[in-house]
């Protein structure tokens, strides 16, 4: 119980300055030896020879104020209390995502601002010398003024009126992304190098794609997964794409077109590069591109018969890595391709129904009349066996 004192009726008090005490003890402070005490009869003032008798009694005798139960502090408002809480579960879910958050590696992929190991490795687009496909001018090529252009859109086409809002305004979350993004597409990029489809892509195209897979199995990320890249017309809605550093398929077996991307030594053929590309771009010091198979493939796309030199191991072990972490990470994405009903891949371009109805892995042949890519070289069951057996690694 707080006690406490009071007013003074002269201007020159000598005694108590403060007193805190409880029901039944007794507490002085005073300059002067005044005590008050308390007890089963009340409060009484006892102080010595301070203050000079006068006729009328004591000379500016002291007051005592009853004592009274201490004021309780006016409650909070309730807009306080609610923003407090607020406060507090906001500052929660802040410490729960920075304990939780997935840290970039080197084989990190990036969807939506985070990072996803994939288990092989990633040049990310921030990464010197990586490819940035959202600069708004020429990679390669000097120009007195930016051209300022976006080689790909920051919201897909085709969202529902909230989804479309919600990228407006800040572009898809990744639960946003696993309900859109069905298609993983795999282009040929028909220029050799990464680096070089990355020169056609940015400085002469205005295109884009998410991932470049260089020859020696490097893995570039140039845009989040979250942007719409311009690499497969319709399809880029709701696809993510990577371009496969190869010279592509022709027409003719062993043409002088296809001998100049090709030569033989003792080991078998290889890839070499034109007289006019100065530089590879090639991570790999002294890597020799050569395919997975020891002869050229022969197959039909589009109803058309062209030859290719198949990709090389270390690509292969990259596409099959990417594959198993798009399916984790965008699970719509599945270990799957367009089959007809005999169970063979399918080599034309599907109606556009049924590419859209379609989750898992096409060639842009399957969405396009006029595309061979990846051609008839590609080991569709070989890649799709290897990225299964990875993302049963990965698990849930």
């Amino acid at each position: 119980m707080l006690w406490g004192l009071v007013s003074w009726r002269g201007s020159n008090p000598q005694g108590l300055v403060a007193l805190v005490g409880g029901a039944g003890a007794a507490r002085t402070v005073a300059s002067g030896g005044g005590k008050l005490s308390s007890g089963p009869r009340g409060c009484q003032w006892n102080v010595p020879d301070l203050w000079p008798r006068r006729r009328g009694g004591m000379q500016n005798p002291p007051v005592l104020v009853p004592p009274s139960p201490a004021a309780a502090p006016p409650p909070r408002p309730r807009w306080q209390l609610r923003y407090a809480a607020a406060g507090v579960v906001v500052l929660a879910m802040l410490l729960v995502r920075c304990v939780s958050a997935p840290k970039a590696t080197p084989n990190s992929i990036e969807a939506c601002g985070r990072p996803f190991d994939i288990g092989t490795r990633v040049v990310g687009w921030r990464e010197p010398p990586g490819y940035d496909a959202y600069q708004r001018q020429k990679r390669f090529t000097a120009e007195e003024k930016p051209d300022g252009q976006l080689r790909y859109a920051t919201v897909r086409g085709g969202l529902d009126q909230i989804l479309a809002e919600r990228a407006a305004r800040g572009g898809l979350a990744l639960t946003d992304l696993q309900q859109v993004v069905h298609t993983f597409v795999l282009h040929y990029d028909v220029a050799g190098t990464s680096r070089q489809c990355f020169k056609i892509l940015q400085d002469v195209r205005n295109l884009s794609v998410h991932f470049l897979l260089d020859v020696d199995g490097t893995l570039y990320q140039t845009l989040d997964l979250r942007e719409k890249a311009f690499h497969a017309t319709y399809a880029n809605d709701f696809s993510i794409g990577v371009e496969i550093a190869h010279p592509g398929a022709f027409p003719q077996p062993l043409s002088a077109d296809m001998r100049r991307w090709y030569d033989k030594d003792e080991r078998g053929w290889f890839q070499r590069f034109p007289a006019w590309m100065a530089e590879t771009g090639i991570r790999t010091a002294g890597f020799v591109p050569r395919p997975d198979r020891p002869e050229f493939v022969t197959g039909e796309v589009q109803g058309k018969t062209y030859h290719q030199f198949d990709f090389t191991p270390e690509q292969y072990r990259a596409l099959a890595h990417l594959c198993a972490g798009l399916n984790k990470l965008l699970p719509r994405i599945r270990l799957e391709v367009p089959r007809e009903a005999d169970g063979s891949v399918v080599t034309k371009a599907l109606l556009e129904d049924q590419l859209r109805s379609f989750d898992g892995i096409v060639g842009h042949l399957h969405v396009q009349k006029n595309k061979q890519d990846p051609g008839p070289a590609m080991q569709w069951d070989r890649l799709l066996q290897e990225a299964r057996q990875l993302r049963a690694r990965l698990g849930n």
